[in-house]
């Protein structure tokens, strides 16, 4: 049985436009000890994916589909079950630490929380796990630092801090929604550094999101490309990477700065806007913004089209995109 199963999981928002679905019929699976990473621009749907998994999305918002967790199924489940599982068997790494810490709390009484909620150890018991924690994540001298607060670490060490906070149960599924974003990129390789350790070490399962693909490339095994609420190509890291299939992650691969980039040369956009959810084509969510769009593709939707071994791919169009990547002109018709 796999640790996670996702399947076709839908999320629709209430916004001021109406009812918007803001996930569309996503689906993957994930064992102990793997790792996953969701890509993909701000308002593909990444991050409301991982708050479906986790239970913290409005009260207003409707789940549909299905979400297995060691086979016990997560959507429509209770908010008081949800928290004897949230902190103790699921964890979660926010993106920015300073809105995750409480700011009139001490560092040390946050991380013994999730201890004395969830594994019932007392006050002094608790406080010697968050030392040990703290020391663990490279809190330098956490043993005086553990009554501190929030505003009197760096960046860097809030990040650290809120990571102790999540592995103080030793969970079996590790959330990183973008954990890096506001570090400089020495503190940024710490980071990830200490939690493909610490998931090596303890044989937790990860999902991680970050719009940056070198990130994704050097951390996870498989990965999941999503553009408007669905996951447009999805596979082993190595095989996306090498194959890049979709329209839209060639897109997004085309728009990397490289190492021998002439300096001012303008980069490769990727042509409009993201969409509002509630504009979202019925059909394939790229359409429109895609060169290769055809009228077909605003109303059907593609259906998932292997590539290579666990390579997946959602394009009407894959021989025209193939043809024009071979004619060097990837990502135009």
């Amino acid at each position: 049985m796999a640790l996670l199963e996702v399947r076709d999981l839908s999320v629709e928002l209430q916004t001021h436009r109406g009812p918007a679905r803001a996930v569309r019929d996503v689906g993957f699976s994930l064992e102990r000890g793997e790792t996953l990473g969701l890509v993909g621009e701000s308002g593909c749907g990444k991050s409301i994916t991982v708050m479906a998994l986790m239970g913290l999305l409005p009260e207003s918002a409707r789940v549909t589909g299905s979400i297995l967790f060691e086979g016990q199924e997560l959507v429509g489940k209770r908010e008081r079950e949800m928290c004897a599982l949230r902190g103790d068997r699921m964890a979660m790494v926010f993106q920015e630490p300073m809105t995750a810490l409480n700011p009139v709390h001490t560092v040390g009484h946050q991380v013994a929380e999730p201890l004395r909620l969830h594994r019932g150890l007392s006050a002094a018991q608790a406080r010697r796990e968050a030392v040990a924690l703290l020391d663990r994540v490279g809190i330098p001298d956490a043993a005086r630092r553990v009554d501190a607060y929030p505003h009197q670490f760096s960046g860097g060490q809030r990040q650290r801090i809120t990571i102790a906070m999540a592995l103080a149960c030793g969970p079996d599924l590790l959330v990183a929604d973008e954990p890096t974003t506001a570090l400089d990129v020495t503190i940024q390789r710490q980071i990830l550094d200490l939690m493909r350790e610490l998931v090596a070490e303890r044989g937790m399962a990860l999902i991680l999101i970050s719009h940056d693909l070198g990130v994704i490339a050097q951390n996870v095994r498989r990965m999941l490309v999503m553009y408007g609420g669905s996951v447009v190509e999805g596979g082993p890291t190595a095989s996306v990477f090498a194959r890049r299939s979709h329209p839209y992650t060639q897109g997004l691969f085309a728009a990397r700065p490289g190492l021998h980039t002439p300096k001012g040369q303008r980069l490769a956009t990727i042509p409009g806007t993201v969409p509002e959810l509630a504009d979202l084509p019925r059909g394939c969510p790229f359409a429109g913004r895609c060169g290769f769009t055809v009228p077909e593709c605003h109303v059907t939707v593609p259906p998932a089209v292997k590539v290579e071994p666990g390579h997946v791919v959602r394009c009407l169009r894959l021989d025209a995109v193939a043809a024009g990547r071979e004619g060097g002109r990837e990502g135009q018709p």
